[in-house]
C-alpha cells in the first residue's frame, strides 16, 4: 500500500487527498477540503465522501482557507496519529474563526473523543462515524444553524456499494476498491472493531462492475481493500451462489489481462490454498502479500488474540512459498507488547531471520484507550526499551530489503507506469507485480501513465530498482 521502504511505518503521516477535478465555480456552489491519515481504507472512505458532497454541490479545493467545508478523515491507530490530527484541527479552527467555516471529523477517533473534540476543545462542528456518511448533507445543515452534528452509529450492513467514488488526488492509473468493512478479529491491541464494527461483504457485482469501470476510464491496477479481505464471504440468494474472496479475484482478474489486481489487508489465519492457486492461476493477480505477523512469540501472539502460534505463522509462510515461489512477503510488526521480554524479542528477531521480509511496516506499541489490551494488561515495557528493540529490527529489516533488492539486479520485469519520477521528469515511475519501485529513463520511446512495459534492472537501492527499457 505505501511506497516506502525500510522504514518504521508510520501511520501518522499525513496524506493529504484532494479530488483531481478542477473546481467549476459555476457547477458547484461550495467548496470542501479534506485531509486522510492512516490506512488505505481512510483514503479510500474519503472518496466515498467526496462523491456524496459532490452531489451537494460542494467542489474540491487544495486550499483550506478557501473552503466553506473542511473534513478531516482520521487514524486512531497510533498516539502519534491523534496528536497530529489535534494540531491540524487548531490550525483549521483559525480559519473557522476568520471565514465561518464549517469544520468535521470523519473516521476512527470520531466515536472516542467526539465529547472533548466538540464540547470541551471546541475544535469541530461535526463528528461523523465511518458508517454514518450518507448522513453528511443533513449534518452539514444541522450544523450552518450553529447546533453541534453528531453521528457516530455503527452498522451492521453499510457498504456503501451503490456510491461510485470520486478519485481523490488521482495518478489516474491506480484505484482503491473496498470489498468489505469493520473486523470481526478482536486482536487485543486493535481499535478497528470497536471504531468500524462488525464485518461485512459487499456484494460481489458492484465490485466487479466497479473495477470494470475503472478499467473503461483507464486505470490500470485496482486494490481491493478490506481490514480482513480473506474472509470476504458474499451470498447471492437468488442464484444461492457463494462468492468467496479466491472466487472474488477471479473475477476481478477476468475482467481484462490488462487490469492487475493486488489486496491488502490478509489475515494469516485465513488466507487459503484456493487464493494462492488463483493468485498463480493468473499473470494479472500481482505476486505479493500482506501477511501481518505482529510478533514472533507464540506467548506475546496469544496476549495479541491472534489465534496461531510462531510455527504455524512459518507453516503458513511455506505454504505460500510452495504454491507462490516468487511471491513478495510483506509484514506489520509491532514491538515491546505488555509483558514482552528479551527472548519473546529474540523470537521476533529470529522470526524476520527466517522469514526476510521483502517489506515491513514497524512500529513500537501503544496503548490505545478502549482496546481489550487497555483493559486487560499493564503497558509495562518502557518506551526505550520500546525504541531499542524497535531499532534492531529495522536494522535487521534493512538488510533483508537490500538483499531483496539485490536479487532482482541483472532480471527483466514488466512495470506499469504511474507517472513520472519524482526526482526527475525525465524518468518514469512505476511497480512490478511484487510491489518493488522501479524507476527508469524515458528516452525516446512514446509511452504514457498506464502502459506497461517490459525494464531491465541494472542497479538498485535498499527501496528501489533502476533499470532501461528493454528495446
Amino acid at each position: 500500500m505505501l511506497d516506502v521502504q525500510n522504514k518504521v511505518h508510520d501511520e501518522t503521516k499525513q496524506g493529504e487527498v484532494f479530488a483531481p477535478f478542477a473546481l467549476d465555480t459555476n457547477q458547484y456552489h461550495k467548496r470542501f477540503y479534506i485531509e486522510s491519515y492512516g490506512c488505505a481504507m481512510n483514503f479510500s472512505d474519503s472518496e466515498i465522501v467526496a462523491s456524496i458532497l459532490q452531489g451537494e454541490g460542494f467542489g474540491a479545493t487544495k486550499n483550506f482557507e478557501e473552503a466553506d467545508l473542511i473534513l478531516i478523515n482520521t487514524c486512531s491507530i497510533r498516539e502519534k496519529a491523534e496528536l497530529t490530527i489535534r494540531k491540524r484541527l487548531t490550525e483549521f479552527r483559525a480559519t473557522k474563526n476568520k471565514n465561518g467555516t464549517l469544520i468535521g471529523v470523519l473516521g476512527c477517533m470520531a466515536e472516542r473523543l467526539k465529547s472533548k473534540l466538540l464540547e470541551e476543545e471546541k475544535l469541530v462542528d461535526m463528528v461523523i462515524g465511518p458508517d454514518a456518511y450518507r448522513s453528511l448533507p443533513g449534518l452539514i445543515e444541522e450544523a450552518e444553524t450553529g447546533q453541534k452534528a453528531v453521528n457516530v452509529l455503527l452498522s451492521r450492513d453499510e457498504t456503501y456499494a451503490d456510491i461510485s467514488p470520486v478519485r481523490l488526488d488521482s495518478n489516474g492509473v491506480c484505484a482503491f476498491v473496498s470489498i468489505m468493512r469493520g473486523c470481526n478479529n478482536m486482536c487485543s491491541f486493535c481499535v478497528v472493531p470497536f471504531t468500524r464494527g462488525r464485518e461485512r461483504s459487499r456484494d460481489a457485482y458492484s465490485i466487479v462492475a466497479e473495477a470494470k469501470d475503472l478499467f473503461d476510464r483507464g486505470y490500470r491496477e485496482v486494490t481491493l481493500l478490506g481490514q480482513n479481505v480473506d474472509s470476504y464471504y458474499w451470498i447471492d440468494e437468488q442464484k444461492d451462489e457463494t462468492t468467496t474472496f479466491a472466487k472474488l479475484l477471479e473475477k476481478v482478474a477476468l475482467i481484462s489481462s490488462d487490469l492487475r489486481v493486488r489486496f491488502s489487508t490478509s489475515h494469516p489465519k485465513d488466507i487459503t490454498d484456493e487464493v494462492l492457486f488463483t493468485m498463480a492461476k493468473y499473470e494479472n493477480i500481482c505476486n505479493y502479500i500482506h501477511l501481518p505477523v505482529q510478533s514472533g512469540s507464540t506467548r506475546v501472539l496469544q496476549l495479541m488474540n491472534r489465534t496461531y502460534t510462531r510455527e504455524w505463522y512459518i507453516a503458513k509462510v511455506n505454504r505460500i512459498r510452495e504454491i507462490l515461489p516468487d511471491a513478495g512477503l510483506s509484514t506489520d510488526i509491532i514491538t515491546g507488547f505488555c509483558t514482552e521480554t528479551e527472548e519473546d524479542h529474540r523470537d521476533t528477531y529470529t522470526l524476520m531471520e527466517y522469514c526476510k521480509y521483502d517489506l515491513a511496516y514497524m512500529y513500537y506499541y501503544s496503548e490505545r484507550p478502549g482496546t481489550l489490551a487497555e483493559r486487560r494488561y499493564e503497558d509495562d515495557v518502557p518506551e526505550e526499551v520500546k525504541k531499542k528493540r524497535l531499532q534492531e529490527i529495522i536494522d535487521l529489516h534493512r538488510i533483508h530489503s537490500l538483499e531483496s533488492m539485490q536479487r532482482d539486479v541483472n532480471k527483466t520485469f514488466k512495470v506499469l507506469i504511474e507517472g513520472n519520477s519524482k526526482k526527475s521528469d525525465a524518468h518514469w515511475f512505476g511497480r512490478t507485480g511484487h510491489n518493488k519501485v522501479v524507476i527508469f529513463p524515458k528516452e525516446n520511446y512514446p509511452l504514457q501513465k498506464g502502459h506497461y512495459v517490459t525494464v531491465h534492472v541494472n542497479r538498485c537501492t535498499a527501496g528501489t530498482l533502476f533499470g532501461e527499457i528493454v528495446k
